[in-house]
Formats: structure tokens, sequence, C-alpha cells
């Protein structure tokens, strides 16, 4: 093989990044891009406890509760796409960012609300930021990841989310318990969601461009060297030429391979959001349910308590095996014990009467989520598609997941008047089989492999005469 073929250039260019040992420059990114998945996670437990404040201050019904828990899902689905798209045709330096000033200025001015609608709009505007900082984030901790460590990085952006479900509970906690009026405290609930996203723009906007955009999509090798070795300190020798690779969105429809991969990645984070946000987003309504005498702030506390024991250390649990064991695996065992910690709800429906067994469940089922397809959801997709289109094809991933997840929390309210507990669990479980299933039969193990290998990103290489290296 040619040393000087254009495939070979790309390699040699990158191969110091993808052997690189962990840097300053990984964590940096990684604190850039987790405050977003921090804000996120905030953001989703805090809106059920607003809505149980305002239910009685408002007048809210049923339908009320459904559109505010599900508008910013329902928003994200459409930010997923955008912003997907956008980082792959100007570049992921270009727009990130915006997606945190979205986040900002939503929760900041969701704390003035005056009414319903006026609310509803604003958490549409905070799920849009959300839905962008998804592919955002995940693809730019990937494209700045080594091989050996990429699931560790991506996933320990994700795990952001545990510290914003800690911190969700205790100001809810904090401001109930101190005499703070319920018309004040759901004010602050929203609005303080606008500081760890403001803190993050600067940051931001100031990311250098990812080495693998200047080389695939730009065809900046020179460039693309000096930014490598400036982060590795590693000297890139003679470089060479490459031509650009091909962007084509219709590549992931039309190329058996990636369309396989979609269908993984999205229909899995789906099935997975569906289970997970339906749960969390009313988690106060599933505590109501086993003790509908209880107040806020016990229902609250005992969330609390649930995210510390088994939600955080889930997450990284995930994050510091994810690179051994495999994201497949993880994946799939994950939605296993999702699925027959459900079914026990389900075909055991006098365990909600026993409070201690009934959250010894509720608690496994929400370890297995963050240990497995929580956050592997989120890996997969950051490291399958092609850098050309990398951006959409997350971002379609995640709008499957957001669209899995708003469906969900505005049903969860109508499921558990219809089904109660025991039969919205059953329907739980159901779906993470589903879950399982495709993981198993669907989605290609991209452990230790270099994200140009992971992606088959040779499939879009332009035709070459020096380029000996076959499709798959």
């Amino acid at each position: 093989m040619d040393h000087n073929s254009p495939e070979n250039v790309r390699d040699r260019v990158l191969q110091p990044l993808e052997e690189a040992g962990l840097k300053g420059f990984h964590f940096r990114t990684w604190l850039t891009a987790g405050m977003g998945f921090f804000t996120d996670a905030y953001d989703l437990f805090i809106i059920g406890v607003v809505t149980t404040l305002l239910t009685p201050l408002w007048h809210l019904t049923t339908l009320d509760l459904m559109l505010l828990n599900s508008s910013a899902l329902f928003a994200a689905v459409l930010g997923a796409l955008v912003f997907g798209r956008l980082m792959d045709r100007v570049g992921r330096k270009a727009v990130y960012g915006i997606e945190a000033m979205l986040l900002t200025v939503g929760a900041l001015l969701s704390a003035f609300s005056t009414g319903f609608w006026m609310l509803f709009v604003l958490r549409f505007i905070v799920g849009l930021g959300v839905g962008g900082d998804y592919p955002m984030s995940g693809v730019i901790m990937s494209e700045y990841s080594n091989r050996k460590r990429r699931g560790f990085l991506v996933n320990s952006v994700f795990a952001m989310q545990g510290f914003g479900l800690l911190v969700g509970p205790l100001v809810a906690i904090v401001l109930l318990s101190t005499g703070v009026s319920d018309a004040l405290a759901w004010r602050l609930m929203l609005g303080l969601g606008a500081i760890p996203a403001g803190l993050v723009i600067y940051l931001r906007r100031r990311i250098s461009e990812t080495p693998h955009f200047k080389l695939g999509v730009e065809g900046d090798v020179a460039g693309t060297a000096a930014l490598v070795q400036q982060l590795t300190a590693t000297t890139v020798g003679d470089t060479g030429r490459v031509n650009k690779l091909k962007d084509h969105v219709s590549v992931l429809f039309t190329n058996r391979r990636y369309l396989l991969t979609l269908i993984g990645t999205a229909f899995s984070w789906m099935f997975l959001d569906m289970a997970f946000y339906g749960n969390s987003v009313s988690s106060g309504l599933v505590m109501k349910a086993l003790s509908p005498h209880g107040t806020l702030v016990s229902h609250t506390l005992t969330s609390f308590w649930i995210f510390l024991i088994a939600a955080v250390p889930g997450y990284w649990v995930s994050a510091f095996t994810v690179d051994r064991i495999g994201r497949k695996f993880i994946q799939a065992l994950g939605f296993i014990v999702m699925a027959a910690a459900y079914s026990v709800l389900w075909l055991a429906p006098g365990i909600t009467s026993i409070p201690t067994d009934f959250l010894l469940v509720y608690a496994v089922s929400y370890f297995f989520i963050e240990f497995g397809p929580n956050s592997t959801t989120f890996v997969f997709p950051s490291e399958v598609f092609p850098v050309t289109v990398r951006g959409i094809g997350f971002g379609m991933s995640a709008s499957a997941g957001k669209f899995g997840a708003a469906v969900a929390a505005f049903l969860f309210p109508l499921l558990l008047i219809q089904l109660k507990l025991a039969g919205t669990m059953g329907l739980l479980a159901g779906i993470s089989v589903l879950g399982a299933l495709l993981t198993l039969f669907v989605l290609h193990e991209p452990k230790g492999k270099t994200l140009r290998d992971a992606s088959q990103e040779h499939l879009l290489e332009p035709s070459d005469p020096l380029s000996s290296r076959g499709t798959a």
C-alpha cells in the first residue's frame, strides 16, 4: 500500500490523537461538554416538581401536565436534527455554544412566566437547546478522544447527568423546606437551570475545530497535522494530500451498513427513553402512587436517595467499564435487567404495597438504566457514523430518543391513571425487551477501534487508484 495514498494520510495524521494517553485537553473538553448534560438532567427532574406546585396555583388539568412535562422533549426532537445537520455543514466550532445560549435564555425566562402558554413556549426553547446539545457535545468529545478511552470520555460527558439528577431534588427540598412560598419556589427552580448552561457558553464558543472535521470534511491536512501536534505534543511527519469525503445525507439510507446502524442507534435510544423519561419526569407521580398520603418533600427526598444510591453509581460504573466490557454487552444487559425489574413490578403488583420491596426493585432498574442503555445509546452514535454525516446520524438517533421520551412523558400521567402502576411497568418491560433484541442483532461493537474504523469511514472516501483498502 502506498504510504502517501489518501487513506494512509488520513490514518497517519490522526494516529497520534488516537494513540495519545489522557491529557489536559481531554478533561477540558469533558467539562465544557458535560455541563450541558448536568443542565439537561436538572431540567428533566425539576419540571415534575414545578408542575406539581403549579397544579393548584394555575388550576392545571391532566392535559396541561402532559403538555408541560413533554414540551421540552418534543422540542429536543427538532433541536437534535437542526444542530446535527448544522455541525456537519458549517463545522463543530461554528455552532457550538448556541445550544447552551438557548438553554440559558429559556431557563431564565421560564422563571418569569405569567401563564401556561408562556411557560410552554419557553420550555420549548429550553428543549431546542437540550436537543442540540446531544449531537454537539457527543460528537465533539468523540472526535477529540483516543481509541482506547473514547468510551470512557464520551460516557463521562453523559454521566454529568447524574449530578444534575442529584441537584434537582436538593434544590427542590431546600426551597420547599425553608418556608419559600410555592409561588416563588417554582420560579427559582426553573431560573436556577440557567446557571450551569450559562457558565460554559464562553468555553464552548472558543473550542477549536476538531481534527476529524478539519481533515475529513475540509480536507485540510496541514491544519489538522498542526492541531494534532499541538494537542498531543507529537511530531506529525510528511502528510501528503487528501480529497474531501462524500457528505450526502442520503448515504445513511442507501448504504446497507449505515442504514442498519442508524436503525440500531435510533430505535434502541427511542425504546430506552420511553422507559427512562416516563419514569424520571413523572417520578413524583410514581412516588404519589406508591405513597398517596406522603408530602411533596418526602416524595422528592425519596427520589433523591434513589438517584444517589442507584443512578449516579450506574453512570460512572458504565464509564469506567465500557472500554473493557464493550458497548454492546453493557447495553443489552441493561435492557434485559430493566425488563426483568419492570416485569416483577408488573407480575407481582402486591409489591407496590410494600414500599421497601418496591423501592429496591425500582432502584435496581435505575442502576441498570444508567449503567446500560442510558449511557451507551449516547456513546454508540458518536462513534459509528462517518465524520461527514456524524452530526446528523447522531442527531437522528437522539431525535428518535427524544421523541420516545416526549411520548412517554406526555402519556405517563394518563397511563398511571388507566393502567395503574403495575400495568404501566408491564408496558415498560415490553419496551425494554425490544431494546435488548435490537442491540443484540443490529449494532456492531466499536470498542478499541479508531474512530475512522469504527465508523467505516473508508466507504465514503473518493475513488482513488492509489487506495488499496477494500470495502465492507
